[in-house]
């Protein structure tokens, strides 16, 4: 881990709500039905208080797919005062939050690298990064595909939520990753929301999702339907992306592989993003205990005293749940 700062220009917190895009009230608002949206008032973060199953106990998790905070420097004093209110909690670090290594390990008990997320410098000419492959599929979805940017996300919350049920459906998402109308409602009426449409001879084709935070352009979610496929709408909606965002931010956050435990290098979604990317950042998996004595007897209880999944309570909760490439 590196020990220097990242840090995320303090514009991504402007806002009178807290900032934009997974830094806004109503992102942690679209999480309401797997538990309660939880202010950290001093960093500026949101995180959801939720049952442990099986106890009336409150822990809490990030907002799926990273927790960000407008000032890292703040988070310590917002854990300390969580202590004895939760038993534990969980998140998976912004890649371009700013914080050392020194921070992570005062704020958490576990600070473990959990994947590596590929990111794309736009300072740099596009010609210098994108692969060949990418070039010639860009090409042929181009000739197919007309592309733009939708001036009102909400607007298209019909046609997203169709698509993305048939991305579900595709891949067996299931709980916290299929996300619900109402979920999406809120997502899309987030400020940062940038959304871009590719239809194919009038037809709908695929939509993209995107949030600004300050200097960075987080890659949110995508889905295409048959002809989107057929099309290679993905390319197409990539490279309109950067085009469209290039004069707004200086950095893509483009995610990683898909599922709990990284694919690795050689997937075919880990190979697509690499062919956009100019570099990687690492994420990490951070977990606190705030109430020892009750973490121990959960864990205990549930006979997980030896797992290193954390909360050790919770081990197993999402190996069948479906996931989207956080």
């Amino acid at each position: 881990m590196s020990t220097e700062s990242r840090a995320v220009p303090r514009s991504a917190c402007e806002t009178s709500v807290g900032g934009t895009g997974y830094l806004h009230r109503r992102y942690a608002e679209s999480f309401a039905e797997f538990g309660v949206p939880r202010e950290l008032p001093l960093c500026g973060g949101w995180i959801i208080e939720r049952t442990v199953p099986g106890s009336d106990l409150p822990d809490a998790m990030g907002c799926y797919p990273l927790f960000a905070c407008c000032d890292w420097s703040r988070l310590h004093a917002d854990l300390a005062d969580l202590a004895g209110k939760l038993v534990s909690l969980t998140l998976v670090t912004d890649p371009f939050g700013d914080f050392s290594a020194d921070l992570l390990c005062r704020c958490f008990d576990q600070v473990v690298p959990y994947k590596q997320h590929y990111v794309t410098d736009l300072s740099r000419p596009t010609t210098d990064f994108l692969r060949r492959r990418h070039r010639r599929n860009v090409a042929k979805a181009l000739e197919q595909l007309e592309l733009e940017t939708c001036e009102d996300p909400s607007a298209y919350l019909d046609e997203w939520v169709d698509l993305y049920a048939q991305l579900a459906s595709r891949h067996g998402i299931r709980g916290l990753r299929a996300f619900s109308p109402r979920s999406f409602a809120l997502q899309l009426s987030a400020p940062g929301l940038v959304m871009f449409k590719a239809t194919a001879g009038g037809q709908l084709a695929g939509l993209h999702l995107w949030y600004v935070q300050g200097d960075v352009a987080y890659g949110h979610l995508g889905a295409t339907n048959d002809l989107g496929y057929r099309c290679m709408a993905s390319y197409a909606l990539y490279w309109y992306a950067i085009d469209q965002l290039r004069h707004r931010v200086r950095w893509l956050e483009l995610g990683a592989a898909a599922g709990v435990s990284p694919q690795g290098p050689g997937s075919g979604l880990d190979n697509f993003k690499a062919g956009w990317a100019t570099d990687t950042r690492e994420v990490y998996l951070c977990g606190r205990i705030l109430e020892p004595r009750r973490y121990e007897q959960l864990s205990r209880g549930q006979g997980m005293g030896s797992t290193s999944y954390f909360p050790a309570y919770r081990a197993g909760e999402f190996s069948a749940a479906g996931t989207v490439a956080p």
